[in-house]
């Protein structure tokens, strides 16, 4: 928004505040209703950017009869499903860091899809919200179940799977477990393996330039 920048450079947020972040999450709900024909999906939330771009697939034609908004303890939006009323609150800090957002900016589209109202909204969605300890204990039981390594942000939207009725369940997975491998390790008490794509950039050198959290300071980086 600040014109003297705007002149000189051009800028894109890269998370989902950008509709263009979306569009192609689209793409993943309409390969899966290709593949099932109604079906309960878990969407581990915290921006809810993905879960977003669920609905715009469902409204597009997409036969899911149900989402799970999969929360870690930044419960805001399941709590605005439940009463009705929308509290921002500070983010709180959990494994699941990516989802650790008290103030949503994608909640905006939510309530625009939904015309502000949340009765209708619950036709399509259901919050929930789970602790650290029970997303740790979801990625033991499923390591030790079916061999399958779960990320914490993935373990969240498989607990969520518990408040689905449909017979076909998905959950969705974000991350490799590679990226939270000290969390995951511990849990499961066995090494993460790292894929070779990642694993070719663990030893380059990080090139990074620190900057002081102050706009003015910001602006005057990208100006010069």
């Amino acid at each position: 928004l600040d014109k003297d920048i705007t002149k000189k450079v051009s800028l894109a947020a890269a998370n989902s505040i950008n509709i263009a972040r979306l569009l192609p999450q689209t793409f993943y709900y309409l390969y899966l209703s290709a593949l099932l024909d109604g079906s309960t999906v878990s969407v581990p939330s915290g921006n809810f950017g993905n879960l977003t771009a669920g609905i715009i697939a469902k409204r597009m034609g997409a036969p899911i009869d149900q989402f799970i908004a999969a929360c870690n303890s930044n419960d805001t939006v399941p709590q605005y499903l439940k009463t009705g009323k929308f509290e921002a609150k500070p983010s709180l800090a959990t494994i699941s860091n990516a989802m650790d957002v008290g103030d949503p900016s994608n909640f905006v589209r939510l309530l625009e899809l939904y015309d502000d109202n949340v009765e209708k909204m619950r036709e399509d969605i259901q919050g929930i919200s789970f602790t650290d300890e029970e997303t740790k204990q979801a990625i033991k039981e499923v390591y030790e179940k079916y061999g399958y390594i779960m990320d914490p942000h993935g373990a969240v939207a498989y607990l969520g799977l518990t408040k689905g009725s449909n017979l076909n369940k998905v959950f969705i997975e974000t991350a490799h477990p590679a990226k939270f491998a000290e969390v995951v390790e511990e849990v499961i008490e066995t090494k993460v393996p790292i894929p070779d794509r990642l694993a070719a950039y663990l030893d380059r050198k990080k090139n990074a330039i620190p900057l002081n959290n102050d706009f003015g300071v910001l602006k005057e980086f990208l100006l010069n």
